[in-house]
């Protein structure tokens, strides 16, 4: 019984250091697929991953003085259940800013 049809869900996993800018990103995503008529699920809000890294200040003396920097990075998912050809297609031509990770995956 093996299937040729189209995969039943194209999810989409969308990775950025910037909320404001990966919200946006995901809202242009979103339009393109109701565009030509895709049922889409998302944006889902997956855990932020935090990076921390202490630092000392100083290179030789001074271990108590230190600092702390972190990176965060913002994540969601979006699914969209039944994608025609037209609709990666209209995926693939979307301008994204350059702090958008896509990561594309057929389920």
């Amino acid at each position: 019984m093996a299937k040729t049809e189209t995969p039943q869900k194209l999810r989409l996993r969308i990775k950025s250091y910037d909320h404001k800018l990966i919200d946006n990103s995901a809202r242009q995503i979103i339009e393109a697929a109701e565009r030509n008529d895709a049922v889409v699920v998302g944006p889902i809000p997956l855990p932020t991953e935090i990076k921390r890294y202490t630092v000392n200040r100083s290179t030789f003396i001074d271990k108590d003085s230190r600092e702390q920097f972190e990176l965060r990075v913002h994540k969601r998912l979006v699914e969209i259940a039944n994608p025609s050809q037209k609709i990666i297609e209209s995926l693939s031509n979307l301008n994204l800013p350059a702090g958008v990770d896509i990561e594309i995956k057929m389920v």
